[in-house]
Formats: C-alpha cells, sequence, structure tokens
C-alpha cells in the first residue's frame, strides 16, 4: 500500500506514540493531540486504530517477505544465512524499538482477530524461513541432524525472541547489538555438525 504522506505522518507519529507511552497510549485523540490536526482529520485517512497498526504490521511484513526471499534464494552456508537474518532483525528492532511493542504484543491483539491473524502471519512467515534455511543445512551437512528441523527453528526464533523482549522490558538498558552477536555465537555452537 502506497502511503499518502498524511498518513505516513500518522504511521510515524503512531510508532513514535507507541515507543513513548506504549501501545496502550495509542489512541485516536493523543494521535491527533502529537499531530495537530483534529481527530475527524486523522479518520479520513484510516478508519481508526486497528488500520493503523495494520499498516505497522505491513510494513513489518513487507521487510520480513524481502528478507525471507533473500535467504531463500542465497547460496551462503546455513548457519551464515541466520546469522545475516538475526542481525538485520536485531538491527531493525535496535533502531525502531517501539516495533518490539507491536511486534510482540500478541496478548493486546488477542480480542483483535484483524491484528491477530496478521501477527501470526508475520510469525509463520519467519518460521518457515528459518526452518527452511536449517532443512537446507542439514541437508547440506553443516546443521545437526538430531534434532528435527522444526524443533531447532522453533529454538533458534524462541531464543531471538526471548532476547529482544527482555531487553524491551529492561527499557533498552543493555545494548541489543552486542546481546544479539553472543546470541548468534552461542546458536552457532548448539546448531553447528
Amino acid at each position: 500500500m502506497d502511503l499518502t504522506s498524511r498518513q505516513s505522518e500518522i504511521v510515524e507519529k503512531s510508532i513514535e506514540i507507541i515507543a513513548n507511552q506504549g501501545i496502550q497510549g495509542l489512541t485516536i485523540k493523543n494521535l491527533s493531540k502529537e499531530i495537530g490536526i483534529s481527530e475527524p482529520a486523522i479518520y479520513r485517512h484510516f478508519t481508526g486504530k486497528t488500520e493503523i497498526l495494520l499498516t505497522i504490521l505491513n510494513n513489518f511484513k513487507e521487510m520480513a517477505a524481502f528478507m525471507g526471499e533473500a535467504m531463500k534464494n542465497s547460496d551462503e552456508p546455513a548457519m551464515d544465512r541466520i546469522e545475516f537474518m538475526f542481525s538485520k532483525i536485531i538491527e531493525i528492532f535496535s533502531e525502531t524499538p517501539s516495533f518490539v511493542s507491536v511486534i510482540f504484543s500478541e496478548e493486546i491483539f488477542k480480542n483483535d482477530d484483524t491484528l491477530k491473524a496478521k501477527i501470526i502471519e508475520i510469525l509463520d512467515m519467519n518460521e518457515k524461513t528459518v526452518e527452511q534455511i536449517i532443512k537446507s543445512g542439514q541437508q547440506n551437512g553443516e546443521i545437526r541432524e538430531d534434532i528435527s528441523y522444526k524443533n531447532l527453528a522453533l529454538i533458534v526464533m524462541g531464543t531471538l525472541r526471548f532476547r529482544v523482549k527482555m531487553w524491551d522490558l529492561k527499557e533498552k538498558r543493555n545494548n541489543l547489538k552486542k546481546e544479539g552477536r553472543l546470541l548468534i555465537k552461542s546458536l552457532k555452537t548448539i546448531l553447528s555438525k
């Protein structure tokens, strides 16, 4: 979806509000106050908060899809692809911490089927990408085969999620990129044959 400049401004301000006040702080009233336009003006560009959040999630989904395609078509060794993918994800979260609040807010989205479905779609896409990389690594003799590729993908994804979520909950006091590099190094040890 191509956004108008006003829609882009609304999305960017929404991300800023989420970063400063959490996802609960994102209301049309707060948003209109922050941008300096009326609430009805926001409704001319988006049907409501759900559509704004869907736009943010769709942007993240597009990034994930692009990365997934690049990883699928890469001739690099499996461990290099996993390292690249995780480094990029950590970089995105480091540079835009409010994405953590949106992407890892499944519990908030439980009662909104549209947002829940979008989060599941993104998580499934990332899981399938990691599964494909690990499976190809097992077939090429790079990655251990004594554990199924699906379970290894779950371990990898869960480990990354835990690290990012803890960084977020601890108010981003630690260096996520540094912790991410250490995590990737450990995952290499666990996954390698």
